[in-house]
């Protein structure tokens, strides 16, 4: 399949990112409007640990810098762009971190984020999945930060790898009774999508896009498929022997 020679293809990757840059704020407040960031206008349990704090400010933190790293490729000031993604990995780097740790802890003492009737340490092989991706993608992104393609792709998947928390959330029931089949469809669909525009506009696929996009979609059913082997169960009850 041919490229369209006659289409702007930067134009309209821009307005893709900048609707992205629209959307991925927006999800995340919706989901986490209850329980984090307008909780106290809901009666939602108070957050239980400094550790949860940090981990909500630096994801937070991540998708403001997000849009504003989105806001300054489309004004062509790439110099602060690069400066600050350096900023971007400290704070991907606690994201991973405080992520993990959180994980663990939500499984070793409990936590409302844990859907009912699913033991948490079989949950928890979402969120420790969520930072191995979310790890893979960011330094990818920053290995290949000169070849402005990849790079954005690879931040692309990581908001998308994001997505599924904040959709679990949404307070409406019919998300809430689909469960897997709305949250984690959800992200694969906009990738797939993404992984079609490629290929209609340029004639090839992405080879970078592509293996990440493969990669997060085909996690999701692995996720379910492993979370309830004994290996899974076991490796889960180790880690949180170190939880504090």
């Amino acid at each position: 399949m041919a490229a369209n020679p006659g289409f702007d293809r930067r134009g309209y990757e821009r307005a893709i990112f900048g609707l992205i840059a629209v959307l991925f704020p927006l999800i995340v407040l919706i989901g986490f409007a209850r329980t984090y960031y307008l909780k106290q206008f809901f009666a939602t349990p108070s957050i239980p640990s400094t550790l949860v704090h940090i981990h909500g400010f630096s994801m937070s933190a991540w998708v403001v810098l997000f849009v504003v790293q989105t806001w300054l490729i489309r004004s062509k000031r790439v110099g602060l762009h690069m400066t600050l993604g350096w900023f971007g990995v400290v704070v991907g780097a606690v994201i991973i971190v405080t992520g993990f740790l959180t994980g663990v802890a939500a499984a070793k003492f409990g936590s409302n984020a844990t859907p009912p009737g699913i033991p948490p340490l079989a949950f928890m092989i979402v969120p420790v999945v969520d930072v191995v991706l979310f790890g893979i993608f960011l330094g990818g992104a920053v290995y290949l930060r000169k070849r402005p393609a990849d790079h954005k792709r690879l931040m692309l998947l990581t908001a998308l790898n994001f997505l599924p928390p904040a959709i679990g959330r949404f307070p409406f029931e019919f998300i809430l009774s689909a469960g897997p089949l709305v949250f984690f469809g959800v992200p694969s669909l906009l990738a797939i999508a993404f992984l079609i525009y490629d290929r209609i506009r340029t004639g090839s696929f992405n080879r970078i896009y592509l293996a990440g996009a493969l990669l997060l979609i085909v996690s999701y059913p692995l996720r379910l498929i492993v979370s309830g082997t004994d290996a899974w169960m076991s490796f889960a009850a180790w880690l949180t022997t170190w939880a504090a």
